[in-house]
C-alpha cells in the first residue's frame, strides 16, 4: 500500500512500559472516526509496512500499543519516530459540508462575492481552528472551517462555495 491510498495518524514518541508496547501521539482528528482498529502501516524506510495490533488503550490523544510480536523493550524502543498511518478507505464515508482534510485538497473554492479564489493547497490544523489554504497569484489566503463560512461541498464537481467574512478575502489580496 503507498501513502496516497493512506493517511497520517501520528507518531511513535516512545515504549511505554517493559513489555513491547509504544507510545503513539495521534495527530490527526479524523482517527477518531476509525471504528475497528486491527493494525497499523508503519513507515520504516519509506515502506508501509503493516503491523498487527494485540493491544490498544488510549489517552486523550495518545494510544498505547502492543503489537503482535513485538513483546520486549528493545524491539519496540527500534520503532520510536516511526510515522503510522492507516488505509483511508478505513474512513467511514463524509456527506454534506462535512469533509475529512484529505479529501478536499484541490478542490476549487468559490467564495459568493469574490467568485473562483484557487484550488485548496492544503488543510491546515491548529488546536482551535482548521484552515483551508489557497494561493492566488502567488498570494496565501486562509479560509476558516466553520459552519457559517463553508456553504456548500460538491464533491463531484469538486467545489467549495463559501462565504468569506467582509474584507478577509482582500485582507490577503493586497499589495
Amino acid at each position: 500500500m503507498t501513502k496516497d491510498k493512506c493517511f497520517y495518524v501520528g507518531r511513535i514518541v516512545k515504549t511505554h512500559g517493559i513489555k513491547g508496547e509504544v507510545t503513539l501521539r495521534i495527530d490527526n482528528e479524523d482517527f477518531d472516526e476509525i471504528e475497528e482498529l486491527n493494525y497499523f502501516l508503519l513507515d520504516i524506510n519509506d515502506k508501509l509496512i503493516p503491523f498487527f495490533v494485540e493491544n490498544i488503550t488510549f489517552h486523550s490523544n495518545k494510544s498505547f500499543i502492543l503489537f503482535q510480536d513485538l513483546k520486549t523493550l528493545e524491539a519496540a524502543s527500534q520503532l520510536v519516530g516511526v510515522a503510522a498511518y492507516l488505509p483511508l478507505d478505513l474512513l467511514p464515508e463524509r456527506d454534506g459540508n462535512d469533509f475529512y482534510s484529505h479529501e478536499v485538497v484541490d478542490f476549487l473554492v468559490v467564495d459568493e462575492e469574490k467568485g473562483e479564489l484557487g484550488k485548496v493547497q492544503e488543510i491546515i490544523e491548529y488546536p482551535t481552528q482548521s484552515l483551508i489554504q489557497i494561493i492566488k497569484d502567488g498570494k496565501e489566503i486562509l479560509i476558516p472551517i466553520h459552519d457559517d463560512i463553508i456553504k456548500e461541498v460538491r464533491r463531484e464537481e469538486k467545489k467549495i462555495f463559501i462565504k468569506a467574512p467582509n474584507g478577509l478575502i482582500d485582507m490577503y489580496l493586497k499589495n
